[in-house]
């Protein structure tokens, strides 16, 4: 059975760099050759957060788009260096772009990084545009972890699930039948808060967060939204779970 070295790409919705990795596939495996993690500046992460506050131009979201789709070929490239691989070994590279605005109850999602740029700087084929047929369907278009979870787990005969947690977290369920969806917000608000009050881009091993201890008040009251009665399948992301949320929900207890 011949196996085909392929390429991935993830850019999440924590804006905390680029995920690469190159894995050897055939009909039935996925072995993982290899991966590596490219920085995202801050000046990029900066833009992109601003656009999705609603604080950029038409002009801007070009530049985005056409800034991401360079940083992703800079990430691919120092891959191929660092392992010595051919380019012309690679079959094709899957590129999911960075999720800009989600909104399949509206029928769209938008994913920024141009993958012309990428198939054009490398000469590899380029796969991209995962989400908007889904959408287009009628599906939530999210999350993709369910998928490569039942590609990884799907042989094994007990129910089993996983949860992944991202910038945003989702829940896998492999069964009789395969359920997916996202459960609500991950890292995003974690991320957000050390940030704004420790200058620090993340909370590293959670040494902060256990340094407290639950507001079990505040954490009702977060429960309390209704994305998290909505029956399944269902999907979201920085377009409501953000600061404004978790202020207005801030505001109102200290109001109480």
């Amino acid at each position: 059975m011949n196996k085909e070295l392929y390429i991935g790409i993830m850019s999440g919705t924590s804006l905390d760099g680029v995920d690469v990795v190159l894995c050897e596939i055939d009909d039935i495996t996925c072995r993982l050759v290899d991966s590596l993690e490219y920085p995202m500046s801050l000046e990029l992460k900066t833009d992109i957060l601003n656009m999705i506050e609603d604080k950029s131009t038409l002009a801007q979201v070009g530049q985005i788009d056409h800034s991401l789709g360079i940083l992703f070929t800079q990430a691919v490239g120092a891959l191929l260096i660092r392992d010595n691989i051919d380019i012309s070994s690679i079959t094709a590279i899957g590129l999911h772009g960075q999720t800009l605005w989600h909104q399949p109850e509206d029928g769209f999602t938008m994913q920024l990084g141009d993958p012309n740029i990428l198939a054009a700087k490398t000469g590899i084929s380029v796969v991209s545009d995962f989400r908007r047929k889904d959408v287009a369907l009628g599906g939530q278009g999210a999350p993709f972890a369910p998928a490569f979870h039942e590609f990884i787990f799907g042989n094994i005969n007990n129910s089993i699930s996983i949860v992944n947690i991202g910038g945003m977290a989702n829940i896998t369920v492999l069964g009789e039948k395969l359920i997916g969806y996202d459960t609500g917000c991950g890292n995003v608000l974690l991320d957000m808060w050390i940030a704004k009050h420790n200058n620090v881009s993340y909370d590293k091993d959670g040494e902060w967060a256990r340094s407290g201890k639950v507001n079990y008040t505040l954490l009702d009251v977060m429960m309390d939204d209704p994305y998290f009665s909505l029956p399944y399948p269902k999907s979201t992301g920085r377009e409501k779970f953000n600061e404004a949320w978790l202020q207005n929900l801030l505001t109102s207890q200290h109001e109480t």
